[in-house]
């Protein structure tokens, strides 16, 4: 009783809401190619159902002869139907001609055949003549078909209007009639109005407080003009975003026009590019044409170093370079002699060093604002950002994630996210603990675990020493960065990992720089110092090395011989130079002082081995039995870090699973070393 209570009830329930609506076809262009394709089937197949059988003259002449035709009638004094008598339809060979006719009318009543007399009057008066010869009745008809040739060239001339607007839409991508080829000089940019957002705001975009305000501020002066302009302030033409890959450039415009209140347009760089010559400067003109009559609006420009590069460097000289037509449209655009008011350009680029200074200049991009790579404070509110979605652990620590990320960007930090939710899923875990994000972090800065890599058992202990130099130079020397971890699994290219926490200063010494080159020169080291013999195996702390010694002479001013000199140009243009702004005693100089730099401390860190090569191998063989140490272990062997410092206490939070991550720094401002993992 109470299953047939519940089903009423439900089916009650069911009555009670309307029903959904149908929803509505829409109407499909191609119905009416099918239809007229129909149209002109019936016609042929009308006027082919009342054609009769083809004969010649010379065939009538022989029916005519023995007495076959009944009448004739000469229709239009040009097509001849043939009536035959009634009692020889039956005989030869009316019989099979006329069975075979595609004649669907009565065969007794005819016209049974059809020819055509030419159109003299020679021919005419022949068939004319014949027939009286014969005594044969004709009578001539007179047929309009002038509606049936109109129509027919209505169909023929839809058909081909039909077919030529079906080609243009293809070619068009779905544009309308011409699509492309009509309109390949318009703008392409994706228009934000009336509604319609990006659903980010600044409230989405965590850390980045100084380039929100600055933005924020463009945004607020677009929605209170007046707040500004009764103090004489006029509202900036242009802001450019300035940051490495990753660091939110383009989600800080999404976050613009989710906040502004005004037309957004939105687009590449690239989008200006096309093979047809013009095709940029005219895309140019109908974008800022467009701004303008939805002004005030706000433009912006991803990757605006693809139009915006510095001019007169093509290779091509003297030629046509349809980019510099882009380049100058959009600098007139900007700031030319017409008025553009209402109109903000917000531009984003990693490479502003190659950007044209025309472009730069105040009065078009006024702004500037740098997007960096986050802090500690920033990583940890972006990561809060990114493991909203995810199934947490209670083990999982935000601050120590953040702490254990330095030099990520904010696409690292929410990629270290997901794949430590993959990670977890793979293991059928039912939430993402601290694990899985450590050991996400090594997924992305080494790569993939290669436990079933074939290595030799000798090239397995020379790894271990290679990476046993490297934690033991670390740790003796002071300002080396914290050891967290040794492994000599393999890992995406490298065949062993030396995994270190780098510190997070802004600016480094001499003697910083010095003790890092030593750390990293301590697998080759080692290996000299155990078999006498070195090994490739060293490439990319020779890479590193080398990178360094250079950019401490060149770049930094830190050696005695070449003196307080840089050679490093900010600007990327370098207009002053046509090859090495040295002279080839300088060069001999400066490569010699980068020999001695490197070979003292490829000398220094075997000198270190040489003295402690009992711990050395101890580190080794442990290496060897567990093929993952951490910081821990070392202390049992080594005893407390020399040089111990707080950073060092807390860089693996107690429990030795502290990861290293690759801070990333650009030329000129910090000189971090550790790229990432110590490759074997």
């Amino acid at each position: 009783m109470n299953g047939r209570t519940t089903n009423n009830v439900d089916n009650d329930k069911r009555n009670d809401q309307p029903e959904k609506e149908k929803p509505k076809r829409s109407f499909n262009f191609y119905w009416i190619y099918g239809i007229i394709i129909l149209a002109i089937l019936s016609i042929q197949l009308f006027q082919n159902t009342g054609t009769t059988a083809k004969i010649t003259p010379t065939e009538y002449e022989e029916m005519a002869a023995a007495g076959d035709v009944d009448h004739i009638v000469i229709v239009n004094d040009q097509f001849v139907q043939v009536y035959i008598k009634k009692d020889r339809l039956q005989k030869e060979p009316h019989k099979s001609k006329i069975k075979n006719s595609p004649m669907s009318v009565d065969k007794s009543s005819g016209p049974h055949y059809s020819f055509n007399q030419g159109a003299s009057d020679v021919q005419k008066n022949e068939i004319v003549t014949e027939s009286r010869k014969y005594n044969i009745p004709y009578e001539f008809e007179t047929q309009d078909n002038r509606g049936w040739d109109i129509l027919y060239w209505v169909i023929f001339f839809g058909i081909m209007i039909a077919v030529w607007m079906f080609v243009m839409r293809r070619l068009g991508g779905g544009a309308g009639p011409g699509g492309q080829i009509f309109n390949i000089g318009k703008s392409r940019a994706q228009v934000f109005e009336g509604g319609k957002s990006t659903n980010v705001t600044f409230n989405d975009v965590a850390g980045l407080a100084e380039a929100k305000e600055e933005l924020q501020e463009i945004v607020d002066f677009l929605k209170t003009p007046k707040k500004y302009t009764d103090l004489g302030a006029k509202i900036p033409k242009g802001a450019l975003l300035v940051g490495p890959p990753g660091t939110g450039k383009t989600l800080l415009a999404k976050a613009i026009a989710g906040e502004a209140n005004v037309p957004f347009f939105s687009l590449s760089g690239s989008d200006f590019v096309e093979m047809f010559v013009g095709v940029g400067a005219s895309r140019v003109r109908d974008l800022f044409k467009q701004a303008k009559e939805k002004a005030p609006a706000i433009i912006f420009i991803d990757e605006i170093d693809a139009i915006g590069r510095a001019r007169g460097r093509s290779a091509s000289m003297g030629a046509n370079d349809e980019r510099e037509n882009t380049l100058n449209q959009l600098l007139t655009e900007m700031d030319g002699f017409g008025t553009n008011s209402g109109v903000i350009l917000i531009g984003a680029t990693n490479r502003a060093d190659v950007l044209d200074r025309a472009l730069m200049r105040a009065g078009r991009f006024d702004r500037q604002i740098f997007v960096d790579m986050p802090d500690l404070n920033e990583r940890e509110e972006i990561l809060k950002v990114h493991l909203k979605p995810l199934k947490l652990d209670i083990t999982v620590d935000v601050a120590f994630l953040a702490r254990q990320t330095p030099g990520f960007s904010g696409a690292d930090l929410a990629n270290i996210c997901n794949e430590a939710a993959l990670i977890a899923a793979r293991k059928k875990k039912h939430s993402v603990d601290k694990q899985d994000f450590l050991d996400a972090v090594d997924r992305v800065i080494g790569g993939l675990e290669k436990k079933n890599k074939i290595i030799t058992t000798e090239e397995k202990k020379a790894i271990a020493y290679h990476e046993a130099g490297h934690a033991t130079v670390s740790w003796l020397v002071e300002h080396a960065s914290p050891l967290v971890k040794v492994t000599i699994v393999p890992r995406g290219r490298s065949l062993g990992a030396a995994w270190y926490l780098p510190e997070e200063r802004q600016l480094n010494t001499a003697e910083q720089m010095l003790d890092e080159m030593c750390a990293a020169l301590g697998g080759r080291a080692a290996e000299d110092v155990i078999y006498g013999k070195v090994s490739t195996g060293a490439l990319s702390d020779l890479e590193k090395v080398t990178k360094q010694a250079y950019a401490m002479i060149t770049m930094y001013g830190l050696n005695d011989r070449i003196g307080n000199i840089s050679y490093y140009d900010s600007s990327g243009q370098q207009e002053y130079t046509f090859g090495k702004p040295y002279s080839e005693k300088q060069a001999q100089a400066i490569d010699e002082e980068v020999s001695k730099l490197v070979e003292g401390q490829y000398v220094r860190a075997k000198r270190i081995l040489s003295e402690n090569k009992d711990k050395l191998t101890a580190l080794a063989t442990q290496l060897l039995d567990k093929e993952v140490i951490f910081k821990e272990d070392l202390e049992k062997i080594f005893g407390d870090r020399p040089f111990q410092r707080p950073s060092d206490s807390s860089s693996s939070n107690g429990n030795g699973n502290g990861h290293t991550t690759p801070p990333t720094t650009a030329p000129g401002t910090t000189a971090a070393p550790e790229q990432g993992a110590t490759k074997a």
